[in-house]
């Protein structure tokens, strides 16, 4: 049976413990309580991160790390957390600083604004829960056995556990860690099959409007009889979850990124298309899906996003996810004008952010063709929003054709839709 390490170290974070850090830190122990649910997959991002980027190095410190946490005896006594005269939480804050680095006071902005809750004591909770998580990892790695990179493989295993426990707006988290591009595998099988279904659909739609006469009727019975097909496997045949991109054809721009300045992106794909409310400052809502680029990009813009700096600003990128055009045009569809809008109200609640816009391809079909309708596709994109009022936050619009498409012409097109899409980068 797979462990699940998150769920190991919740078991530690008793409410004893969270009525404990509530009164030290002066907060209620509900804003606690939110704020450790963004805190521990957070710390788990940060040692994934360092040791699958940090090569051997990167491995063996987070082993010793791990294992210098465990003989410490803290799991058998989390208490001391409080009552030691501040020495764990003091150890807790320099393991963060390894793990972290310059993202560090990004992170934990993020966390107190999720929370509601203050820097410090975001921080405080950090410190708290970075030697739990630890000290919880070295203890697997000491009872199996493991070397650095056993250990290295062991954490791999926990992105897809890491991802979904980290709540909406907290996605970004992950993706300034490189953790971003995380796919969701326990409902990859039935996402396959729906995308198929859909790209099938797609094909035979793109081949009626060739057609003439009299077999016309007989491609039409062929496009109805496989979007049943579609409807009943979504509805019945994916129990075991599902995984929406967005839609798999030409026309919809869809959710991974590879822009050329980009080391990491955010990827806005989620385990269901379910609605939630996107709170801005001015206290009005959106209506959008969670996990989507409106969730996430509210999320980033309620940090203190600025210090990251315009070089790991270039690595952050949001993708539409519900951003549709037609058939081989740069037209956006009359279904799209919502999310274009709802990043409208997203930049107008945050006048200092500025955006730039980028739009990709595929490899297939001609080169010179593709990067003009990428181009075109990312300016209708730009045009809508200065429009919309907001000629001074949009820096740019740029296409890229297939430059940067990572699949070939002749792989699956589950794999040749993620080159296509459009995405914007945060910008000072």
């Amino acid at each position: 049976m797979s462990i699940n390490i998150l769920d190991t170290v919740k078991q530690y974070l008793t409410p004893d413990l969270i009525s404990k850090a509530s009164s030290m830190l002066g907060e209620n122990e509900t804003a606690i309580s939110k704020a450790l649910s963004g805190v521990v997959p957070s710390v788990f991002s940060g040692l994934i991160s360092k040791a699958s980027s940090g090569g051997t190095t990167g491995a063996n410190d987070v082993l010793n790390m791990a294992k210098d946490s465990h003989s410490s005896g803290l799991l058998g006594n989390i208490g001391n957390l409080f009552s030691d005269g501040g020495g764990l939480l003091s150890k807790g804050a320099g393991l963060l600083q390894g793990l972290f680095g310059d993202k560090l006071n990004g992170i934990i902005s993020s966390i107190a604004s999720f929370a509601g809750i203050k820097n410090s004591s975001a921080s405080s909770l950090f410190s708290m829960a970075a030697p739990v998580a630890t000290a919880t990892v070295g203890k697997y790695a000491v009872e199996n056995n493991l070397n650095a990179g056993g250990l290295s493989s062991f954490l791999a295993s926990q992105k897809a556990n890491v991802m979904s426990m980290l709540p909406a707006g907290l996605s970004g988290i992950a993706s300034m860690l490189g953790l971003g591009k995380i796919s969701d595998s326990v409902s990859s099988a039935s996402s396959d099959v729906r995308q198929t279904a859909a790209t099938t659909t797609n094909y035979v739609r793109d081949r009626v409007e060739e057609k003439s006469g009299g077999m016309r009727w007989v491609l039409w019975l062929l496009l109805l009889a496989l979007a049943a097909l579609a409807a009943w496997y979504f509805l019945f045949g994916g129990k075991n979850g599902c995984n929406n991109t967005a839609s798999v054809s030409d026309d919809t721009a869809v959710v991974t990124t590879n822009p050329p300045d980009t080391a990491s992106t955010i990827n806005t794909t989620t385990t269901s298309r379910e609605l939630m409310k996107v709170k801005l400052p001015d206290g009005s809502e959106l209506d959008a899906y969670k996990g989507g680029i409106e969730d996430q990009l509210v999320g980033f813009l309620g940090t203190d996003w600025a210090r990251l700096g315009s070089d790991s600003l270039k690595k952050i990128w949001f993708d539409f996810d519900d951003l549709n055009f037609k058939t081989g045009s740069a037209e956006v569809t009359d279904e799209s004008r919502r999310q274009l809008n709802n990043i409208t109200a997203i930049l107008k609640a945050f006048p200092k952010a500025k955006i730039k816009i980028g739009g990709y391809t595929d490899k297939t079909g001609n080169e010179e063709s593709n990067k003009k309708l990428s181009a075109a596709r990312a300016e209708a994109v730009k045009a809508a929003l200065v429009k919309a009022g907001l000629s001074g936050q949009v820096e740019g619009a740029e296409g890229y054709g297939s430059e940067f498409a990572k699949y070939a012409t002749d792989a699956p097109e589950s794999d040749r839709v993620k080159d296509r899409h459009v995405s914007v980068s945060v910008r000072e």
